[in-house]
């Protein structure tokens, strides 16, 4: 089991950008497929973007697509999310998970494929 601690969320206006980190220790981040999620109040938990842990693997939700990035760096143990041209409707609790696979390409996008999770980071976006 691994364990995930997020970092680098705020306040930030509506255009703004943030860099969110996620620590992974307990075991190598390598053959852990990783995804962001987020919440809002109230609502479920969301994907966000998902990465491989060969990297080659990326996946976002339409949403975010073309405004966030995700990546890693498996020799630090970390993963990232770079939020760019932030909106309001980004405000939520976002969540680190991951999920060991053999495939190194593979991906999970589901919460219910995930085994390990951060304790969030939250982002507001004002207007």
């Amino acid at each position: 089991q691994v364990q995930l601690v997020e970092s680098g969320g705020g306040l930030v206006q509506a255009g703004g950008s943030l860099r969110l980190s996620c620590a992974v220790s307990g075991r190598t981040v390598n053959n852990y497929a990783m995804g962001w999620f987020r919440q809002a109040p109230g609502k479920e938990r969301d994907f966000v973007a998902a990465i491989s842990w060969s990297g080659r693997g990326i996946l976002y939700a339409d949403s975010v697509k073309g405004r966030f990035t995700i990546s890693r760096e498996n020799a630090k143990n970390t993963i990232y999310l770079q939020m760019n041209n932030l909106k309001p409707e980004d405000t939520a609790v976002y969540y680190c998970a991951a999920e060991w696979t053999y495939d190194s390409d593979s991906l999970r996008v589901r919460v219910a494929q995930f085994g390990s999770w951060g304790q969030g980071t939250q982002v507001t976006v004002s207007s």
